[in-house]
């Protein structure tokens, strides 16, 4: 975690992972009741790492689009 601090810095680690750890946080503690906490984190872990990867993928599809929208509308 400090590495990721360190080399994100905080302002840009909060602005692109807040959103998706609060959606995990409240999924996690809604749906995850395995008592154990070791399944519950790792559980917790995966769903922050699947919703990350959706939401970064959905930035590049609207931002890839965004710019081919924009270029045929220039030509």
């Amino acid at each position: 975690m400090y590495e990721l601090i360190k080399a994100l810095g905080v302002k840009q680690l909060l602005q692109h992972q807040a959103p998706v750890l609060g959606l995990s946080l409240i999924l996690a503690e809604g749906l995850f009741k395995f008592h154990s906490f070791t399944l519950e984190c790792l559980a917790f872990l995966a769903t922050w790492f699947c919703a990350d990867f959706l939401w970064q993928s959905a930035r590049r599809l609207f931002r890839i689009r965004g710019l081919t929208g924009a270029r045929a509308s220039i030509e």
